[in-house]
């Protein structure tokens, strides 16, 4: 784990916890949906979901598509609001939170959309810059630089540090922004479908890039996937998600040994998709 007195990152890091005002309850888990509903149109996408994750676990969140994987994180960081329940981040309570409230909570709490949301007229080392140095007040540009090539390192894609978006792979572009969703050294971290649409063996360099984050910073996470390969690596607790409601929570050992029909039918398929070795 890093050092702090040594890491570039610390003096670049946000203040440490928004302490809780008045009022304000924590339940001692660092990211928590008690009963959350959400719909859009007045079609149910999520009913009634209620999940836990602590501090330093990786919890991976499952399902068919449309059942509100993704829709969970953007709840998670204020993106979208709950039309019931109650949603912890770093362990406080959400509810009837403002934008400025939710602003630096995702400073602590950063997410990497599926898109990359990449800057197109930065290079990809201005884009892993830029959390760093827009936030306002003194830069020590030395750091920044320090903080960047330390990020690129680790990621392995130095070698595109003077690139623009449009010159990357989708599977690089993804790479770049974990990147930068770690540059202000975040508490957790949140992955929407990091693996799709990249080809077998891009995907699979990006899992593994993933599981060497969780091996060596020992972050909070939450990963949604459909890739059960990377999920059983990664999963400390696994969140199933079926038509909006939980159908299984707990270790992956636990969901490889469930009886549920539906469950063991979808492990079996996506079995059948071998796992691709990236150093093959």
């Amino acid at each position: 784990m890093t050092n702090p007195a040594t890491d570039p990152a610390t003096d670049l890091a946000p203040d440490p916890a928004i302490h809780l005002a008045a009022g304000q309850t924590a339940s001692g888990r660092y990211l928590e949906f008690q009963h959350v509903s959400k719909s859009f149109d007045g079609r149910p996408v999520l009913k009634d979901v209620s999940f836990s994750v602590d501090q330093g676990e990786t919890a991976v969140i499952m399902g068919r598509s449309g059942v509100g994987k993704s829709v969970s994180l953007k709840l998670l960081l204020g993106f979208l609001e709950p039309d019931e329940g109650r949603i912890i981040v770093a362990g406080q309570d959400t509810t009837g939170w403002d934008e400025k409230k939710f602003a630096e909570i995702r400073r602590r709490v950063t997410m990497v959309f599926q898109s990359g949301a990449l800057f197109d007229s930065l290079t990809v080392a201005e884009n892993v810059a830029f959390p760093l140095v827009s936030r306002g007040g003194h830069v020590d540009d030395d750091a920044v630089d320090r903080r960047v090539k330390e990020l690129l390192d680790m990621l392995e894609v130095a070698q595109f540090a003077d690139r623009l978006p449009a010159d990357l792979s989708t599977g690089t572009k993804r790479a770049v922004a974990i990147a930068r969703a770690l540059a202000e050294n975040p508490d957790a971290i949140l992955y929407d479908e990091p693996t799709t649409m990249v080809d077998p063996l891009m995907a699979t360099h990006v899992s593994d890039l993933i599981v060497k984050l969780k091996e060596t910073l020992h972050k909070t996470a939450i990963v949604v996937t459909h890739d059960t390969h990377l999920a059983k690596k990664l999963a400390d607790k696994v969140i199933f998600l079926q038509e909006g409601k939980v159908e299984f929570f707990g270790t992956w050992k636990e969901l490889e040994a469930t009886q549920d029909a539906f469950l063991r039918n979808f492990l079996a398929q996506d079995e059948l998709i071998p796992e691709l070795d990236a150093t093959a």
